[in-house]
């Protein structure tokens, strides 16, 4: 796999891939070069069968400050019009395989708003949540006003983003915005723990469940339901199904291939 500047891409056992974001100088702010590189290695990790879940991390201090603001500040509105960091947003969103965000320190604006891209955020327990653009005179701008009211609810979504304050990893716990807090220095390791653990699991089947999950939040009920459904029967012609229910009614542990 290629080599970039702003990201570090670490291929683990297990069929785990660790990205982690690699401008420690500028807190890891998330310019525009930062946010093409990710979506690039997304993109590749996509075709990589050899890769089932994928560790996003910025270190054991700061996972990411925020947008870098002296590249917004250059930038008047027919250049925000014109941006080309959408893409690579919508790029990051469509990655159909797992992904778990191993958050120490500042997840802020743009930071907080890549949390909440990927499927499971484990966070340390110095870490700190917000979305301050209000700060600047702005909103968020990748999805924190969507996701966010969707993840902790209105109450909680309206005063951070109103009044521009953080969250502790505790209230982010309680609030439904992370699944689990560690000590900063297990973080990173209980993330690569988990994601060893799902990379185990049927492929096909795993990537169904991150595409229904995510479909509850642009639809319906029924319209979720009739999803969910159509999944379950497409997976019971796959050789991973019958791989699984052999391995249960045989008393081992199942192979599965990805087929």
């Amino acid at each position: 796999m290629k080599t970039y500047d702003d990201i570090l891409i670490d291929k683990l056992e297990n069929g785990v891939c660790c990205i982690t974001l690699n401008r420690p100088e500028a807190r890891n702010a998330l310019r525009t070069q930062l946010l093409a590189e990710l979506s690039d290695a997304f993109n590749t990790l996509n075709f990589d069968d050899s890769i089932r879940c994928v560790v996003l991390t910025g270190g054991e201090k700061v996972f990411a400050a925020g947008a870098d603001v002296a590249e917004m500040a250059s930038m008047g509105m027919m250049g925000i019009m014109q941006d080309e960091r959408p893409k690579y947003w919508a790029s990051i969103a469509a990655f159909p395989k797992p992904v778990i965000a191993a958050v120490n320190g500042y997840a802020l604006g743009g930071g907080c708003e890549l949390t909440m891209h990927a499927d499971i955020i484990i966070a340390g327990s110095n870490a700190q949540f917000g979305q301050p653009e209000i700060n600047l005179g702005i909103i968020p701008g990748a999805g924190g006003t969507q996701r966010l009211i969707r993840t902790v609810g209105k109450a909680l979504a309206s005063k951070m983003i109103l009044t521009g304050e953080f969250i502790n990893a505790d209230t982010a716990l309680s609030a439904g915005l992370v699944a689990e807090i560690t000590q900063p220095e297990s973080c990173i390791d209980r993330a690569i723990e988990l994601a060893q653990k799902i990379a185990q699991k049927a492929p096909l089947a795993v990537q169904q469940v991150k595409a229904a999950l995510n479909k509850s939040y642009e639809t319906s009920l029924s319209d979720g339901l009739n999803f969910e459904r159509e999944a379950f029967v497409m997976l019971a012609g796959t050789d991973d199904r019958n791989e699984g229910l052999a391995a249960f009614l045989e008393k081992r542990k199942p192979e599965f291939n990805g087929k």
